[in-house]
Order: structure tokens, then C-alpha cells, then sequence
């Protein structure tokens, strides 16, 4: 059985990477310290198939260390101990270079197995992960650690791979391929980022196609057939997930109707209903809010109807309430109210509640003006009378400020009318 051409065609050397110029580029931090000939501790932080592992690979290769390779996956603490046994023996001279692919699959115990070593100097630990390592890695083997975020691969920048791919193929199979370069650019947007998946998806188009008088044609009919959803890039628990969530409702928040749209179908091609309909609900409520309360149960209607037609159907009453919540003005006085309030009660400002405001039970025998003395707002015109409703230690204080936009102003002009001093 062959190897895939993702494999096969791995980068060698730096300069043949694509993408991560923020990161490999001349004179950027990570190029300077590899071209210091000095490898510190470093984690690979990033989604998959954009070049951890292969940039890993080729800071091994040029190592005077001992190298070893785990994956985390399949590793065990007797894998680590084995290598904690070459230290300081005639097979690893000058220390040892561990590359750990996937280490957020370590647990906290195996993680610290190695940290003793880290400290020291003995093992350089090069570490690959697609998971947040702020959430996954140990704390101790953070700090003695330079974090570098890999970015997903631009389209240009993956076309260059692509035709090397193409180059590739024409020679170990001695012909000519066509390939348009929109076939090209086409294979490259569907791969999301990810080199790793465009060169696979090349490689089906190469392996689906039929040669002619020794020119196969790669064409847009064969390409536009590796278009499903699966290509999506997203991790239920991951952090593509929360940043698409984010962007869902910072897109409704900014009243960006278009880039809301874009979002939620992508949470709706990753089939994730249930996030996108609490997110909608959420924005609905904190971000318009007071500013058009009619939108509460609007949205909670579109939701429902969502919820009880299921997906594919399910996008039409959704992208209805994502567009009106965009459109809506906005208003978040009612989550900046009960955030201060909560803040307060979270401080200790527990105090006892007014008497008048209590529930009707028994004054004791140290209470002078016994009863409740509360007032029935409704028995006074308008509907409204004066009384303090807050702890005596918290009198005076405002949590709800209502905020510029002509709904809540036209309650506060109603309520300043009906309280104004005598």
C-alpha cells in the first residue's frame, strides 16, 4: 500500500512550507530562534494540516540531540520512561529532542513524567497540539514553554503546494496534466486551510481522472464532486466551535445581517442546531433586549418552528430571526443591570430585606412599630406610590441606566412623569 502524497511530498526544509510566514517568515521570531541553531521548549498550537508536524519534523532532522517521536494517541507512560532511560547513556550524548505529536491526549500524570527532565535540560520537548494548550497542557510545562499558534493556510499559499503536487504526479506517472488554475483555486477554497486535506482531494481528482494521448485532464466536473459537508472544519468541543459561535453573535451584535447569515450556516452544515438556536435566543435577549422587547418572543417562535421541522427546513425560520435581530436596535441596559447586581451580591452586599417588603409572619418582641406597613401600589393612582424597595445599605443605588433608543426612553419620560416630586 502506497502513502498518501500529503506524505510523500512533506516538506523538507523551511523554505518549502507554505503559509505560517507570521511565524516562518525571514526575520520573525520562530525563523530567528530555529536559525540561532538553539531549540528552546516549544508548543505547536493550531487546526490540523497546516504544517505542525512538518515543521516539527524538520527541526528534528536538524537537532545534534537524540530524537524521539510519540504520538500521544497511542502512547503510553511506559513509552516515556523508555526514553527517560536514554539520558545521560552513550546513545544520547547531547540530551534528547521530543517530538509529542497530539499532547493534549496526555494526561496531567504523564505530562509531569517528563517536566523534571524539562527542567533540567535534558529533554528539548517539541509538542504538537489542535486544542487550546491554556486548557489541555499541564500548567508546569506552559511555563517553561514558548507557545506558537499556527494559522489555517491562505488559498494562494496552498495553489503553491498544489502545483508542486501536479509536478509531482506528472513525472512519477510520465504525463502531462491540465488543470486550470480556477480548478486549482477551487480545490484550494474547499480545503478550508488545510493543506494536508487539498493535496488529498488532488489526489482523488488525479485518481478519478482518465489520461489521453498521456494528458489526463483534471477538470471543474471532477473537482465539484468533493463539495460535502464533511469538508467543514468545526469540533463540537473544540475551538473552531466556540469561534464560530463567537462570530455568530458578535456578526448579530455589529447588526452585520450578511456575515450573521454566513455563520450560521456554517453552524447549520455542521449540523449544530442546538448551538445555533441557543446563541440566536441569547443575542436576542442581552444584545436588542429593552431596545424592541418584542423581538423575545419572535425569536423563541422561530426557534420553536426550527426546533419542530429539523434541518434542512430549519434554516429558513432561523436566518428570519438572525436578520431581524441584526436589523433590531440595540440595547444591553437589562444585562448590564443584572451583571452589576450580580457582581454586588457575589461582593457580599447581602443585607436585610425593607420589613414592609417581607412575607406576613410574626414581629418579635424586639420590634416596636409592629406590622408590615406595605403599601399596594395599585390602590394609588396610576398605579404607583412611594416606598423604599432596596436594603437600607444599598438605597439610592441604580443598576438598570435605560439606554438611547426610543422604547426605553419612552418608559423612562411615562415613569419620570408619574414620580415627580409633589
Amino acid at each position: 500500500m502506497s502513502a498518501p502524497l500529503s506524505d510523500i511530498l512533506r516538506p523538507a526544509s523551511i523554505d518549502d512550507m507554505v503559509g505560517q510566514a507570521h511565524l516562518i517568515g525571514k526575520g520573525k521570531l520562530l525563523r530567528n530562534i530555529i536559525d540561532s541553531g538553539t531549540l528552546p521548549n516549544m508548543i505547536f498550537y493550531g487546526p490540523s494540516g497546516v504544517g505542525k508536524t512538518t515543521l516539527a519534523k524538520i527541526l528534528a532532522s536538524s537537532s545534534n540531540k537524540k530524537l524521539f517521536k510519540l504520538n500521544a494517541t497511542t502512547a503510553s507512560t511506559a513509552d516515556i520512561k523508555d526514553i527517560i532511560a536514554q539520558i545521560d547513556t552513550f546513545t544520547a550524548p547531547n540530551g534528547i529532542l521530543l517530538y509529542l505529536d497530539e499532547i493534549q491526549y496526555f494526561s496531567k500524570k504523564q505530562q509531569q513524567t517528563i517536566l523534571e527532565f524539562i527542567e533540567n535540560g535534558k529533554i528539548t520537548l517539541i509538542a504538537s497540539t489542535t486544542e487550546n494548550p491554556s486548557f489541555y497542557i499541564y500548567n508546569a510545562i506552559l511555563s517553561r514553554s514558548t507557545i506558537f499558534e499556527f494559522k489555517l493556510v491562505g488559498v494562494e499559499e496552498i495553489k503553491k503546494a498544489l502545483v508542486r503536487v501536479v509536478g509531482f504526479i506528472e513525472k512519477s506517472e510520465g504525463i502531462t496534466v491540465s488543470i486550470a488554475d480556477e480548478v486549482l483555486a477551487y480545490i484550494a477554497t474547499l480545503a478550508a486551510g488545510d493543506v494536508r486535506r487539498a493535496i488529498n482531494f488532488l489526489e482523488l481528482c488525479n485518481l478519478s481522472s482518465h489520461s489521453e494521448n498521456n494528458v489526463k485532464t483534471i477538470s471543474m466536473e471532477t473537482a465539484s464532486q468533493l463539495n460535502f459537508s464533511g469538508n467543514i472544519r468545526y469540533d463540537s468541543a473544540g475551538d473552531e466551535h466556540y469561534d464560530t459561535l463567537s462570530a455568530f453573535q458578535k456578526s448579530m451584535r455589529g447588526s452585520d445581517p450578511d456575515a450573521a447569515v454566513y455563520y450560521l450556516a456554517r453552524l447549520l452544515a455542521s449540523g449544530d442546531l442546538i448551538s445555533a438556536c441557543r446563541r440566536l435566543m441569547v443575542c436576542a435577549c442581552e444584545d436588542v433586549g429593552l431596545a424592541y422587547p418584542q423581538i423575545m418572543p419572535i425569536v423563541k417562535s422561530c426557534v420553536d418552528i426550527a426546533m419542530q421541522v429539523g434541518l434542512p427546513e430549519a434554516r429558513i425560520p432561523l436566518a428570519d430571526a438572525v436578520i431581524l435581530v441584526c436589523l433590531a436596535p440595540k440595547s444591553n441596559a437589562a444585562y448590564n443591570a443584572i451583571n452589576e447586581a450580580t457582581a454586588d451580591i457575589a461582593s457580599g452586599k447581602v443585607f436585610p430585606f425593607p420589613r414592609h417588603l417581607q412575607n406576613k409572619h410574626y414581629d418579635g418582641a424586639d420590634v416596636k412599630n409592629k406590622g408590615q406597613f406595605y403599601l399596594y401600589p395599585h390602590e394609588f393612582e396610576n398605579h404607583w406610590v412611594a416606598q423604599q424597595y432596596l436594603p437600607n445599605e444599598l438605597t439610592g443605588k441604580r443598576y438598570y441606566i435605560p439606554d438611547e433608543n426610543k422604547t426605553e426612553q419612552a418608559f423612562s419620560a411615562y415613569w419620570r412623569n408619574i414620580k415627580k416630586p409633589d
